[in-house]
């Protein structure tokens, strides 16, 4: 019996109970846990456990190698167990064989470096040096080069990694990796876990298979890089402990950081070069001022030129803002902008420093001459650190309409005070963005400034409740951000898609308008925010951001409910933490997030709420397997929900909530072997959705794929098979493919108890089509396994 080995039983207890599956296992994953659950009730039982129906999911390594002991012991003795455990083992080994062979699949070649400058000047030392170490021979199994290019501020780091990386891309044939890694400092630096998503993403992992834990997104970003030639840039980095996890593991690769922070780390754990950029000459520094404002403007006043080179201290930041300004004014004389550049005001000097900053001096220089409209905008843009700036967020920083905004930002990047880093989308540099924060400390009133940043929060809030709207439109929902919205006429299946993708590419705006709102003590804005987020987060995951956002709109809510606020929104704020804490994998932090949520809608007397937050909590209950309180759980928020009186608050959804607590109690009976009860709760589920005023029919399906499930494990596969035929009709007219490749699986489950190997086989290729269209590779390989191993 070689499965049954120690190491292949412990392999599958670890695989199953520590959630190594994550979100790519989807309804498979669940039905192998609740498999070993059973399993583990039997072994309980036979051994005369006290509550022995409700064994505790292991949590622990300890816990985890103990129960594998004990299970192994258990086989040894029981040959029908023996057979049942072997079954276990055998459907956890092709779920591993998924999350590797997944990773292993053809991933997408991202082609992510951000777009060179005709500007650039020379540079060829460094860009040497960084060829020869890309490209000095390597010993098989050698650790991946990994460049620093160190210096100040403006000196153009950043623009010499990208010159380096698209010079010596065609060299690495797998592609390229960019980030931001925005590590100014530490407030506004960038977690691994979320450059390790958006990698992930950028090689063509589906989001349902990146995994919610970092250390697991790390172990399968360096998996799937394994073996490849990827060229990768950590744009910004604040500390080698931001950039060690990024590193890739393949020799093969290169890694490009920039940073002024010096990282010896980096240098003693991974070998890493630094190399530090210096000054541009002052031969070079005049080169650019002339390809920016003219040669011949240039030679005609070369000795003010050279002056103004001198005082720009060889910055390129500096140079370009300066032969911007030149360049626009043609009268500008070079005289003048060299005694600017002597003279400087307080706001080119760095605090606590008598020195000025030649890249600050040369902002200023520029603010000078912005039109006020433009200066205006210039100082409000950076009262927050905005990952990017959307037209429409910036006009309403500056109360203006749309096309003006988009002018006022063209005249800013014209005088290189922001730069457009995707359509209709600016950013400040971090040296200018001080700047910019400098005089609007200076010239706007602290209640103007606050003013600002609330309307920017503002625009986020409405444009989110839009898009959140539309993904999600049957949903219950609280705040005034959402009085008055309606489906649109032409919403469909792309409106949604466009929602999603808005919400997707505004997550980074999003959580630093939560947090804008937050800091500013605009409470109710907080936590409308994080409501708005709701099927960002639900639909693509981004768990750290979601738990970090939803903490602060929990606080914002408890504070609002104190001062007389909307007392719901606390309660609703928890439970969405809690789902993401859930994510996380952090069980005992949602549990108690549900049950001060159950506490605060107790105290609002909100009974809607309540059952939403005993609801969530019962679904935590079922992945501890905890079936029996879970059951509980879901008669108590069924009882609350009964209590709501017509016209109360959430009256119009209790019918369908009332359907899927059945469904859920349903469940939960069929956890602890009461599988006739089950049947019974399930059948009354599929009545209530049928009953509806709008009859749900996807959920109707998804009840008959538990009966299935429940008439299966009752050793009935015929009525199984007559249960998921029904609801595979239903969810291919729904267009619900994901749930029809899981119905599909239990259905080649019911053909295999059946003796039908053939039937089996044909299901499990149903199952692996729908995957392949719905791209996704882990599910693919692990059917892959499963089917050559039928």
């Amino acid at each position: 019996m070689e499965l049954l080995s120690a190491t292949g039983v412990l392999s599958a207890v670890e695989s199953v109970t520590s959630d190594l599956m994550s979100q790519a296992t989807g309804e498979a994953g669940r039905r192998i846990s609740e498999a070993l659950a059973g399993l583990v009730r039997r072994l309980w039982r036979r051994g005369g456990e006290p509550g022995g129906s409700a064994p505790p999911l292991p949590e622990s390594p300890e816990e985890r190698r103990e129960l594998a002991r004990r299970l192994l012991a258990e086989a040894e003795r029981d040959p029908e167990f023996a057979r049942d455990l072997g079954e276990l083992v055998r459907e956890a080994s092709f779920f591993e064989a998924g999350v590797r062979g997944g990773a292993r699949r053809p991933l997408a070649r991202p082609l992510l470096l951000p777009p060179g400058t005709t500007l650039f000047t020379d540079r060829e030392r460094v860009l040497a040096e960084i060829a020869g170490i890309a490209r000095a021979p390597r010993d098989e199994g050698a650790a991946t080069p990994v460049i620093v290019l160190l210096g100040p501020g403006g000196i153009g780091k950043t623009a010499t990694a990208v010159q380096a990386a698209r010079a010596l891309a065609g060299e690495y044939p797998d592609g390229q990796l960019y980030a931001d890694l925005r590590g100014a400092s530490a407030a506004t630096a960038l977690s691994p876990s979320e450059v390790h998503v958006r990698f992930l993403h950028g090689l063509g992992v589906p989001q349902a298979e990146v995994p919610a834990d970092g250390q697991r997104q790390q172990d399968l970003y360096r998996d799937c890089l394994a073996d490849r030639r990827v060229l990768v840039l950590l744009d910004n980095a604040h500390s080698a402990a931001q950039v060690a996890p990024l590193l890739p593991a393949s020799p093969g690769s290169l890694v490009l950081v920039t940073s002024r922070h010096r990282m010896p780390e980096l240098l003693r754990d991974f070998g890493a070069r630094p190399l530090r950029l210096e000054a541009l000459s002052a031969d070079d520094s005049l080169r650019l001022l002339g390809r920016l404002a003219g040669e011949r403007r240039v030679e005609r006043e070369r000795p003010f030129a050279e002056l103004v080179a001198g005082r720009c201290g060889g910055l390129p930041l500096a140079l370009c803002a300066t032969g911007a300004r030149l360049a626009e004014r043609e009268h500008l004389t070079w005289e003048r902008v060299a005694g600017e550049l002597a003279a400087p005001p307080e706001a080119g000097r760095e605090p606590g420093s008598g020195q000025p900053d030649p890249a600050l001096l040369a902002a200023d220089a520029s603010y000078a001459e912005l039109g006020e409209a433009a200066a205006r905008l210039y100082r409000r843009l950076a009262l927050r650190p905005w990952p990017a700036i959307p037209v429409g967020a910036a006009a309403a920083a500056a109360e203006v309409p749309e096309e003006e905004a988009r002018a006022l930002l063209e005249e800013l990047a014209a005088a290189h005070l922001v730069e457009e880093v995707a359509e209709e989308r600016y950013r400040f540099h971090d040296v200018v963005r001080r700047h910019a924060l400098g005089r609007a400390r200076r010239d706007e009133s602290p209640r103007e400034a606050a003013r600002a940043v609330a309307r920017m929060i503002g625009w986020f809030l409405r444009e989110a409740a839009a898009a959140d709207f539309l993904v999600i439109p049957g949903r219950w929902r609280l705040g005034p951000a959402f009085a008055g919205l309606t489906r649109p006429a032409d919403a469909g299946p792309e409106r949604a898609r466009a929602a999603l993708d808005w919400l997707r590419r505004e997550r980074d705006n999003l959580a630093e308008a939560v947090a804008a709102a937050d800091d500013h003590g605009f409470d109710d804005l907080a936590w409308q925010l994080c409501e708005a987020m709701w099927a960002l987060h639900l639909r693509l995951g981004f768990h750290e951001q979601w738990a970090a956002t939803h903490r602060r709109g929990a606080a914002a809510a408890a504070r609002r409910a104190a001062e007389f606020g909307d007392p719901r929104a606390e309660g609703r704020m928890r439970v969405q933490l809690a789902f993401a804490l859930m994510g996380l994998g952090q069980f005992a932090e949602a549990d108690a997030e549900l049950q001060s949520a159950a506490a605060a809608e107790e105290r609002a007397r909100h009974p809607r709420g309540l059952a939403t937050a005993l609801e969530v909590l019962g679904l935590l209950r079922l992945r501890q397997w905890r079936h029996a309180e879970a059951q509980e759980l879901f008669e108590r928020a069924a009882e609350t929900l009964r209590g709501i009186r017509p016209g109360e608050d959430g009256a119009a959804d209790a019918p369908r909530a009332l359907a899927i607590l059945t469904h859920h109690a349903g469940r939960a009976l069929a956890g602890q072997d009461r599988g006739a009860e089950a049947l019974g709760r399930l059948r009354e589920a599929r009545a209530r959705f049928a009953a509806l005023d709008q009859p749900d029919r996807y959920n109707e399906a998804r009840v008959g794929m538990s009966l299935g499930e429940v008439l299966l494990a009752a050793g009935d596969p015929a009525a199984a098979a007559a249960e998921l035929d029904l609801a595979l009709a239903v969810l291919a007219a729904e267009g619900a493919d994901l749930q029809r490749a899981d119905a599909a699986e239990l259905r080649a489950a019911c053909a295999r108890r059946a003796g039908d190997a053939e039937g089996a086989a044909a299901w499990l290729r149903v199952a692996r089509d729908l995957h392949r269209d719905l791209g996704n590779r882990t599910a693919l390989a692990r059917l892959d396994a499963r089917l050559s191993g039928e």
